[in-house]
């Protein structure tokens, strides 16, 4: 099951295999397992053209196995893989329903009212799933659990703006409506990928909200969890790197294939791994 867990992380070409490949094994293939549930949750919404009540069901289902596989045994061996991981770090189990509750709101909902609404669902999606991580990496300080919370909001927030265009051919908005109205930024627009002084106006101040988010997490990691947090860190700093170059394209998503590359991933991570390899 670790082999399929790994190659579940690989395959997803995912920021989060180049930051954690780096770990311990032990570590390593906990990550692995941890992600490969997140990426199968996420499948379950995302992947296929089923009707919303299907996947519903089968979102239902696999919550079913999950509460299975932590009381005894499930029919799915990565969720029993996984019923293992939780009792070998003590990770909380709030973590995995809230973050069943997050796919659910992407069943449920197409837009948010207001960024208090969306930070919900980000709080959901994305930084549950760095409350889980910080177990496995293991800390001192309680403030590294705020540490996860906004980092996790701050990684979902760059993804929203970077994935507009993406998101909205799915039917989706997750810009707040408030924020569309305040920047007099219509659905119209979206729809023909108008880029004009208003998106960009409307980008700077999403933009501003996010690096605020990545500040918060850096105000909140003690000195002495950095080197725990090694991994966390790399994915922080990919992540920055992709909103620096929302940044640098003037906030052009619709036009401009905004990533970070696999060499980057790699070398950021290699970077953060040798600043800290020497106390972790």
């Amino acid at each position: 099951m670790s082999d399929l867990s790994k190659e579940i992380a690989k395959k997803s070409k995912s920021s989060f295999y180049y930051a954690f490949n780096l770990l311990p094994n032990e570590k390593r293939d906990a990550m692995n397992t941890v992600y490969a549930f997140c990426r199968e949750t996420d499948d379950i919404v995302d992947e296929g053209n089923d009707p919303e009540e299907v996947k519903y069901e089968r979102l239902k289902k696999w919550r079913i196995e999950l509460e299975n596989a932590l009381v005894g045994h499930s029919g799915y061996s990565l969720l029993n893989k996984l019923g293992k991981t939780i009792v070998q770090f003590n990770i909380p189990l709030d973590p995995f329903f809230e973050l069943l509750k997050g796919m659910e709101m992407d069943l449920r909902y197409k837009r948010y009212l207001s960024f208090d609404d969306l930070i919900t669902y980000c709080y959901r999606v994305a930084s549950t799933v760095g409350l889980m991580c910080i177990e496995i990496f293991g800390y001192k300080h309680k403030s590294t659990k705020d540490f996860a919370v906004n980092l996790g909001i701050a990684l979902q927030l760059t993804n929203i703006l970077r994935d507009i265009k993406k998101d909205f051919a799915k039917g989706r908005i997750y810009l707040p409506q408030q924020d569309l109205e305040k920047f007099g930024y219509s659905e119209s627009d979206l729809l023909s990928n108008t880029y004009n002084a208003n998106f960009v106006d409307l980008m700077v101040y999403e933009t501003s909200r996010a690096q605020q988010y990545f500040d918060n997490a850096t105000s909140c990691l003690d000195l002495d969890d950095k080197a725990s947090m090694f991994a966390a860190r790399a994915m922080q700093h990919i992540y920055h790197k992709l909103l620096e170059k929302i940044i640098d394209a003037n906030y052009n998503v619709f036009q401009k294939n905004i990533k970070v590359n696999k060499i980057e991933k790699a070398g950021i991570a290699l970077g953060v791994w040798a600043k800290y390899s020497l106390v972790y």
